[in-house]
């Protein structure tokens, strides 16, 4: 079988192969075991390899480069217009080579893509939307076009769309999914932390530090926690624009004593960081299935987040975790509340341990082989 991926995330390549964000090779890599042959069509640009990236594993693969759109100015919006044509050729006939299309949505890659495979009815198909789901959210003109073709069975035929959560009034080809980091194997049992007004505790923020994802509110939770007299301390696990935001705030409010920036990490070292916290502070404005809050979890981190996308049912309501507007006061209150108001944290740690622990690498490979062979 010819399994053919139409992605628009940025590839780099090295000795080893082709590399790219590896929360997206690992599960690539999962599907990829059931294929003889691999094709990606994805942007690849001179990018420099580092610990946020992996490897693709399979003998037998090529890779199909396409230029990477870009709207963000008027030139580059010049340019990708130039390139479309080619990109549209080279996506059309990577379509046609394929016993099975996939197609990573959102993106411009996947809008292209979602186009394209109307041409191919009777072919296997199936589409990761990654993105929020929700169909009262606030999404980008393109994200809704693309939710609008891949849910409507006369032009998407013979396509499962694998989305993030439960949600009501779906056609049949939508099939609500789950994403997975760790196996069963890395189940083991870890302590639960011990959380006292009195002592020092430790919150994380883990993710890209861009606007989107609100680590500046991450930051003000901390400033206002030490000014009502309680002890945290700060780790930012990852890289973006924002940085230097950052960095300033943490100079002009002397947070530098509690605040530390470590970088884009590997998975053993966020693992050991999730396991040494007692909080996951991520506020993020918009989110598929958030990585972060379930690897929290998974390791008995209680996480304060946003009730976007399916995150209300990833912490069960509320039992998991809390779910919080996008404010630093409403954090401030939810940490205090186990702190000052005597909500059982062990107990909510240990709730949010069990849920995210169902969802393992083992079991998302279960259900993508059914989606192989369907």
């Amino acid at each position: 079988m010819k399994f053919t991926i139409i992605t628009h995330v940025n590839h780099g390549f090295d000795n080893e192969g082709y590399f790219a964000y590896e929360p997206y090779v690992r599960e690539m890599n999962i599907w990829l075991k059931y294929a003889s042959e691999v094709e990606v069509v994805a942007p690849h640009s001179k990018i420099v390899k580092e610990p946020i990236h992996s490897q693709y594993l399979h003998s037998n693969l090529i890779f199909s480069k396409v230029s990477l759109l870009d709207f963000t100015s008027l030139a580059r919006v010049l340019k990708s217009i130039f390139v479309l044509p080619r990109i549209i050729i080279t996506v059309f006939l990577a379509m046609r080579r394929a016993d099975h299309i996939h197609l990573r949505c959102p993106g411009n890659m996947g809008l292209i893509g979602c186009f394209l495979q109307v041409f191919f009815p009777r072919k296997i198909k199936t589409a990761k939307y990654a993105g929020n789901w929700d169909p009262k959210s606030k999404q980008p003109w393109s994200y809704r076009l693309q939710q609008r073709i891949l849910k409507n069975l006369f032009l998407t035929r013979n396509m499962q769309v694998l989305v993030y959560g439960q949600w009501p009034n779906q056609t049949k080809n939508i099939l609500p999914f789950f994403t997975a980091s760790y196996t069963e194997k890395e189940a083991v049992l870890v302590p639960l932390r011990l959380l006292k007004k009195s002592s020092q505790f430790r919150i994380i923020f883990v993710g890209s530090l861009t606007k989107n994802k609100n680590p500046l509110l991450s930051l003000k939770v901390a400033l206002r926690l030490r000014e009502i007299g309680l002890l945290p301390e700060l780790h930012f696990y990852g890289d973006g624009l924002e940085l230097q935001v950052l960095e300033n705030f943490v100079y002009e409010n002397l947070m530098e004593s509690y605040v530390s920036f470590h970088g884009n990490c590997d998975k053993e070292t966020l693992k050991l960081a999730y396991q040494e916290s007692h909080f996951l502070v991520f506020l993020s404005r918009s989110e598929g299935w958030p990585k972060v809050v379930a690897e929290a979890m998974f390791w008995g981190c209680v996480p304060i987040t946003t009730a976007v996308s399916c995150l209300p049912e990833m912490l069960n309501g509320g039992v998991c975790g809390d779910l919080i507007a996008a404010n630093a006061q409403e954090g401030v209150k939810a940490i205090c509340s186990y702190l000052e108001l005597n909500k059982d944290y062990q107990k909510t740690a240990q709730e949010a341990m069990h849920w995210s622990r169902k969802f393992t690498l083992d079991n998302f490979e279960t259900e993508i082989k059914k989606q192989i062979y369907a």
